[in-house]
This record gives C-alpha cells, sequence and structure tokens, in this order.
C-alpha cells in the first residue's frame, strides 16, 4: 500500500506551514503536495504556546494561530489545505527513510514515494533522563515544544492555583514559562547553571536588567547549580526538587526548559550532517539532491558570518521554508539563501530584537534604568551584531539594516556617544553607499563623491558643446 507525490514535507511545525504558502503561491498543481506530521493538527505558530496559549484570560487557542498569522499572511487551516489540493498526513510518525529509493514508510505501515522531499521535522525537547534524573512522566512535570504539552502545563497550572513551580532552565523557554506562570499568579523559581539568564545570547549587563525586571515580578532566582533529584508523593507526583547545592524547593509543579535536538534520526547514514542538523547549501539543498531541509534541522551557510550554522528560531524557520521552496519551483530565478540571523522575544511588558552575531567587544548605549537601552557588537573592525530592548518598529528596523550593513567601527567610544542614533543613521544610506566610519572627531560618514562626480558631468559636457560648436564652424566653411 503506498501513495506517490511530487513533493512532500516532513514536519509539520512553522517551517511546514510556510513551506505550503509558498508552493501555492508558486503554482503547485492539486495533488502534488503532501506535509506528513505526528502531530494531530495543522502547521501553527509554535511562538504561541509559550506566550498567548498560557494566559488566563482570552488565551490563543487553535485555529487562531495556525500558519501563516504569525507575519500577517493567510491563516492555513484544514479547509485551506483540502482548497488547494494539499494532501495533510496528520498524527502519522515516520519510521524510516530511504532518500535513495525516494520512499518514506509511515509507522501505519504506509509507503508514500516523493521526488523531491523538504526535512522539516525540527527539534525534541531535551528530556532529565539525558542528564541522569528521572520523573518527566509526572503528571505535574511539563516541557513545552508541541500543543500537546501546552495543554499538558496549563491543566497543571489550573490544578494548582498560586502555586510554587520551579522552573528548570535560564533559555528561551525558561524566561518565557516564567513570565506566564507569573502572570498566573505563580509563585516562580528559576534553576540553571550559567551566571545569567539567556547565557548564549545575553551579556552579564543585558541579563541584569532581565533578572532584576522579573525580580521585582516576584521571580526568584537560583544560579550556578542544578537540578539532581525529584521527589514524589504517593500518586506519583512531583513535591519538590532537589538541587545539586544541597537545597530542597517545596514544589507543585515544575517546567523544563534545558534546550533541544534536531531531529535528524531519520537520515543519519545517508545524508551529510554538520552542527548537529542536516547540512545544506545556498538552495537549502541537502547533500541529496531531491532533498530539502528547513528549519531548527537545517545546518547553512550563513553569508555574512562566512560559515556553516543552525538557528534556532521562528524567523529562521519562515525565511529558510520560502526560500527552499522558491529553489525547488523557480532555480533559474532564484539566489543563495541570505539570511541576517533574528532573534526576538516578548515578555511581561518588554520586548527585544536582535540581529547578527553576539561576538567581539560590546558597546552599550541608552538607559539601562530606564525603557529603552541596547548593544553593539563589533569584531575585527566591523559591526556584527545588534540588540534592542524597547524599540519603535523603525527603530528596529534600523539596527537590523545597520548590522547587515556591517559598516567599519573605527573608534568605539563615539560608537557610545551616538548609541542607537548611529543605526538610524547608517539605515537610512542606500546600499551601494561607501563604508561607514566612526572616528574620534564625530561619527563620519565617509561622503559619497557627488560633487566630484557634478563636476566631472560638467567638463565632459562643456566639451562636448565646444567640440560641437567648432565642428558645426568648420562644417559650414566647407
Amino acid at each position: 500500500m503506498g501513495r506517490a507525490f511530487v513533493y512532500v514535507i516532513l514536519g509539520g511545525g512553522v517551517a511546514a506551514g510556510y513551506a505550503a504558502l509558498e508552493f501555492v503561491r508558486k503554482g503547485v498543481s492539486h495533488g502534488e503536495l503532501c506535509i506528513i506530521s505526528d502531530e494531530p493538527v495543522a502547521p501553527y505558530e509554535r511562538p504561541a504556546l509559550s506566550k498567548g496559549f498560557l494566559l488566563p484570560e482570552a488565551p490563543a487557542r487553535l485555529p487562531s494561530f495556525h500558519t501563516c498569522v504569525g507575519e500577517n499572511e493567510e491563516r492555513l487551516t484544514p479547509k485551506w489545505y483540502k482548497e488547494h489540493g494539499i494532501e495533510l498526513v496528520l498524527g502519522t510518525g515516520v519510521k524510516s527513510a530511504d532518500v535513495k529509493r525516494k520512499t518514506l514508510l509511515t509507522a501505519t505501515g504506509e509507503t508514500i514515494s516523493y521526488k523531491i522531499l523538504i526535512i522539516a521535522t525540527g527539534a525534541r525537547a531535551l528530556k532529565l533522563e539525558e542528564f541522569g534524573v528521572s520523573g518527566s512522566d509526572a503528571e505535574n512535570v511539563c516541557y513545552l515544544r508541541h500543543i500537546a504539552d501546552a495543554n499538558r502545563l496549563v491543566n497543571a497550572v489550573q490544578s494548582c492555583p498560586g502555586g510554587n513551580a520551579v522552573v528548570i532552565g535560564g533559555g528561551y523557554i525558561g524566561m518565557e514559562c516564567a513570565a506566564s506562570l507569573v502572570i498566573n499568579k505563580m509563585n516562580v523559581t528559576m534553576v540553571f547553571p550559567e551566571a545569567h539568564c539567556m547565557a548564549r545570547l545575553f551579556t552579564p549587563k543585558i541579563a541584569s536588567y532581565y533578572e532584576e525586571y522579573y525580580k521585582s515580578r516576584g521571580v526568584n532566582f537560583i544560579k550556578g547549580t542544578v537540578l539532581s533529584s525529584l521527589d514524589f508523593d504517593s500518586n506519583e507526583k512531583v513535591t519538590a526538587v532537589n538541587l545539586r547545592d544541597g537545597r530542597k524547593l517545596s514544589v507543585d509543579m515544575v517546567v523544563v526548559g534545558i534546550g533541544i535536538r534536531p531531529n535528524t534520526g531519520l537520515f543519519e547514514g545517508q545524508l551529510t550532517l554538520e552542527k548537529g542538523g542536516i547540512k545544506v547549501n545556498g538552495m537549502l539543498q541537502s547533500s541529496n539532491s531531491s532533498v530539502y531541509a528547513i528549519g531548527d534541522v537545517a545546518a547553512f551557510p550563513v553569508k555574512a558570518f562566512g560559515e556553516t550554522r543552525r538557528l534556532e528560531h521562528v524567523d529562521s524557520a519562515r525565511k529558510s521554508a520560502r526560500h527552499a521552496v522558491a529553489s525547488i519551483m523557480e532555480p533559474d530565478k532564484t539566489g543563495e539563501f541570505d539570511y541576517l540571523p533574528f532573534f526576538y522575544s516578548r515578555v511581561f511588558t518588554l520586548s527585544w530584537q536582535f540581529y547578527g552575531d553576539n561576538v567581539g567587544e560590546v558597546v552599550y548605549f541608552g538607559d539601562f534604568s530606564g525603557n529603552t537601552f541596547g548593544a553593539y557588537w563589533v569584531s575585527k573592525g566591523q559591526l556584527v551584531g545588534a540588540f534592542l530592548e524597547g524599540g519603535t518598529k523603525e527603530e528596529y528596523e534600523a539596527i537590523a539594516k545597520a548590522t547587515r550593513f556591517r559598516p567599519a567601527i573605527e573608534d568605539l567610544t563615539e560608537l557610545e556617544r551616538q548609541g542607537l542614533g548611529f543605526a538610524v543613521t547608517v539605515s537610512q544610506k542606500p546600499l551601494a553607499s561607501p563604508p561607514v566610519e566612526v572616528n574620534a572627531s564625530d561619527l563620519l560618514l565617509e561622503r559619497p563623491l557627488y560633487a566630484w562626480h557634478a563636476t566631472a558631468g560638467v567638463i565632459l559636457a562643456a566639451s562636448i558643446a565646444a567640440f560641437a560648436y567648432f565642428y558645426g564652424k568648420r562644417r559650414r566653411r566647407w
């Protein structure tokens, strides 16, 4: 038993939904495209799970956050897929893949063949057991990766109103879930081994701002230690967490956000892997020409850095999905993927965005005691990264453009003095402008040679006019 399609998307997360919309826009025919997902629902905007889904009042629920509403596009409900002739194979896992034969074997025993495969399998949440701690199956231990996880988390919160919640992990999931738990009037303690929150992205100074804000909302931080074990009652519910530093915390629920691992298992030994994911080229094509990879699972060349990276963020998933489909459907019109790494988060009344890379020297600007502040990263004399909290839409666009331009920086003190104004000024320059430099005397944009061009033009025009005049006189003499 089996079915055949021209295009198959394996995975039903954010990337799959955006790829489906792009396929339709590029003119895919009815019956050519299939999406296989082990989730029972059509692709949805995963960021909603740690934000609107967890709100105590008017929480987000499907179908309100199906893709692609995250970028104000169409809402792709199951009806939409049916209307466009796209086959949704939901609630179905894939047991094995054979990229040479171009086949997938589902858990139900069906063989699905393809001409082109797009791997959008994303990643899975790391479990406590992988760090030597048992207890993930307890009903009040929660992870957050899929909608089923979000439902479980909501149920846990509702079962212990005003109770004690411990969040294990200080990254994205930890920070966003902690904020949502506080909004649900829970008593929240965050535990993580690093010296500060969001250690992969934030500097100590930036992290301090958010930690102080969280403390003002009642969050307690325990840093520099990890979970060593859990205590259970007779119903196998967790009653306490034991930390490696000897502390014991009574709990009503636990949220675990300790990282993710790309889902590459089906393709190990068949495709080239790198950075923990599936290695692809600038067209998002893997080592097998009929297989592409997008989203969290893809390790792709980042032009700005001149190296291959795997990025775990919704923006990369959306954009890589669009580009892969364009590469497949219109290869002659599609260049290489040129992505500027972008991360963002919204918690409480806070909202930050980061572009580029956080390497090199850091230059801070703005008021860290107020609502708007930021930082630049400068490496090898160029601006390579920018962070902004509390900006306007225009200001966020400015730091994005400035980071993409990678202007030359000569004086860090002057860059600090100019602050956000530097990015705004740079962003207003046309792409073809000469490099931007900051020197000790002032923020100086190298002047385009417009005056020289004008002068040269006048001289040339005068020369032509003079030649025409004398040539005309000679013709009249003939």
